[in-house]
């Protein structure tokens, strides 16, 4: 039988990488919220400093199915929130096993446990292609070609299993920057500013910053099931937001270009607004300085 969920801000929450991009910024929002926090880390250092912030860190390695099946019986929490990713190599396919691998392993132990609760960090730039900002009731681009279809293979998979959770929030993060990111400053982005190799073009992206999607994560523990974007109000053609990028970090601005993929289409926040999630940065132009 699910773990019966605790009302008002005393839950036991286990958060899959913790000392992640987001999940940094989402542990001490947690904890201010009153809630007991088990993360985890793929490192005996990052579950050290879990520690000190007043979490509960352990190592986990995702992969190792009986370990996680373990760790969840014994912290036996109200909800589970998934944010790990394989991001830092830059690697599609390494991101795409853990969203296939890791959340198969995370769910089928958080069902064993007894958690009928679970918020799992998706993206906003997996829906099939079209000329508007997508909003929740748009399909996912099943039909991808390579190497696209590597990502949509991914998220896929983590979407359906995480909705095999009675109450599943799954959250479709636009492209994140601020702290951590491959958009801070001296990070992967403003290297390709650098080596003339980010095309100033008609490709839409949605943005959110990663404290705003911390929030997001928080808040989501008491949102209804189903996905939701999570990205600012203002969906953008690269020829806007790649010149002011390389304005702030003092890097050459590209010549603008023409072209995008179909996909490249961008998302709406509608839905999130609607749940209470108010961005504090609400656009990329006065996020990125």
């Amino acid at each position: 039988m699910p773990v019966a969920h605790r009302q008002g801000a005393d839950m036991r929450v286990f958060l899959a990488g913790a000392t992640g991009v987001i999940g940094r910024a989402l542990v001490p929002l947690l904890l201010e919220a009153g809630h007991q926090v088990i993360g985890t880390s793929g490192t005996a250092e990052g579950a050290a400093r879990l520690d000190t912030l007043g979490a509960t860190g352990m190592t986990l390695d995702v992969f190792d199915r009986a370990a996680v099946t373990d760790a969840l019986m014994h912290a036996k929490p109200d909800a589970v929130i998934h944010q790990l990713t394989s991001l830092r190599g830059g690697s599609p396919a390494d991101n795409a096993r853990i969203r296939r691998e890791g959340t198969r392993n995370l769910v089928d132990a958080a069902r064993k446990a007894g958690v009928g609760r679970i918020v799992a960090q998706s993206i906003a730039w997996a829906y099939e292609p079209g000329d508007l900002p997508a909003d929740e009731s748009v399909p996912l681009d099943l039909n991808a070609s390579p190497p696209r279809a590597t990502t949509i293979g991914g998220i896929h998979a983590l979407e359906s299993k995480t909705a095999e959770i009675g109450h599943h929030v799954l959250l479709r993060y636009g492209t994140l920057y601020g702290p951590g990111t491959w958009y801070a400053p001296h990070a992967l982005i403003a290297a390709r500013l650098r080596a003339g190799d980010l095309p100033a073009d008609d490709a839409v992206t949605s943005f959110v910053h990663v404290h705003d999607a911390a929030r997001a994560a928080l808040l989501a523990l008491s949102w209804p099931s189903g996905p939701v974007n999570i990205v600012d109000y203002e969906p953008a053609p690269a020829r806007a937001w790649v010149p002011a990028l390389a304005a702030s970090f003092g890097e050459p601005v590209p010549v603008p270009v023409s072209g995008r993929a179909g996909w490249e289409r961008g998302a709406l926040n509608g839905k999130a607004v609607a749940l209470g999630w108010r961005p504090l940065h609400p656009s990329w132009r006065t996020g990125f300085p």
